[in-house]
């Protein structure tokens, strides 16, 4: 594992131009894999991929969000902000999975939902939101892995699982560094100062509770070494999807509103609040 790298740094490198994708893993991971395209509403998102393949033999579905290694790519991607179609896209072979007893696998790598007028129009809130209520209840098991950027709404109506795993310098997110430093001080020049207070890594999201599991990376990064980053990955996902099918149904739906509602947590203290007692308040937050 590298030396310790701040936020910021982790960020740089996630943007490194050649870093794997979806489409890079999906190969090295799966086996028999068949794209479906469309969510039966309007159209097709590429920004979303999804489909069928075999996990050492067992079939699963396969969904994940697009980005692109090079210009010509982001731009046929819409540089990984999906439309409410791929949403519905998503939620499409989601719920298809459970009808055929399949796991559902998802790879988020997304700096938000596009947040454009026509997207708005088709409605993108309403899109995420059913997602995140379907895969509430979804019955089969959810496995989510970060990949790179897990922004926003956009990245968490993936998100919604039974574990959910980080790359080693992945980082998950309510906001953009950009978009937090221009909210909080007006000021989008402080993003760096933004991420690096954020607590957005892979180790703070396992701290809080968000994450359950780091993927480690190769030396230097994903991009350095392909194969072995996609056997970590490919050997993460053999031992979850075995473990979360030998649970029952209903425990493992039980686990997964557990994992959510605890999230979130947090304690104040009366010198922080306007009144109080004079004793720490411990508070339980909602998604």
């Amino acid at each position: 594992m590298d030396e310790k790298k701040t936020a910021w740094e982790r960020l740089q490198l996630i943007h490194t131009k050649g870093r794997p994708t979806i489409k890079d893993y999906i190969p090295l991971v799966f086996t028999d894999f068949y794209e479906m395209h469309g969510d039966r509403h309007f159209g097709d998102d590429n920004a979303v991929i999804g489909g069928i393949a075999r996990l050492d033999g067992r079939p699963v579905t396969v969904i994940g969000q697009v980005k692109g290694r090079d210009l010509n790519e982001n731009k046929a991607c819409n540089f990984a902000m999906p439309l409410p179609e791929g949403y519905r896209k998503a939620l499409r072979l989601a719920k298809q999975a459970e009808k055929f007893h399949r796991p559902v696998i998802c790879f988020i790598d997304t700096p938000g939902a596009y947040a454009g007028m026509a997207a708005e129009e088709r409605g993108q809130g309403e899109a995420i939101a059913r997602n995140i209520a379907e895969f509430m209840t979804l019955r089969t098991p959810i496995i989510s892995i970060v990949l790179g950027e897990g922004g926003s709404g956009g990245a968490l109506a993936l998100g919604v699982c039974d574990e959910l795993a980080m790359l080693e310098n992945a980082q998950y997110s309510v906001v953009s560094p950009r978009g937090f430093a221009s909210i909080l001080w007006k000021d989008a020049s402080r993003e760096e100062e933004a991420c690096n207070i954020m607590r957005i890594t892979a180790e703070d999201m396992v701290d809080l509770g968000v994450a359950e599991t780091i993927i480690k990376e190769p030396l230097g990064g994903a991009h350095n070494d392909l194969d072995k980053i996609s056997e970590n990955i490919k050997e993460y996902l053999s031992l979850k999807i075995r473990e979360k099918c030998e649970k029952d149904i209903d425990e493992l739906l039980k686990e997964r509103y557990t994992k959510f509602r605890k999230i979130g947590e947090f304690k104040e203290h009366a010198d922080d609040l306007s009144c109080g007692s004079g004793k720490n308040k411990e508070t339980g937050g909602n998604m």
